[in-house]
């Protein structure tokens, strides 16, 4: 399941990039994905909506199994 979620975070990493940010894998435990948003990502207002819009969003369809992805 790490290496699924890994591929589809290397996805949208380039939009995270091009915006002065980016996102790393933190843990995977019961299906909840834990990641780290860094650089212009990091303390952003909008971080919230980047997480849940792009990000989980991208790993659900990516990896079904997955319930949830935190900050």
């Amino acid at each position: 399941m790490r290496e699924k979620i890994e591929k589809a975070l290397q996805a949208i990493r380039p939009i995270l990039q091009a915006d002065g940010g980016d996102v790393e894998l933190v843990d995977v435990t019961d299906g909840i994905v834990k990641v780290r948003l860094k650089g212009a990502c990091d303390g952003w207002p909008m971080s919230q909506m980047t997480l849940t819009r792009g990000v989980e969003q991208t790993i659900k369809k990516a990896v079904p199994e997955v319930k949830r992805v935190e900050a």
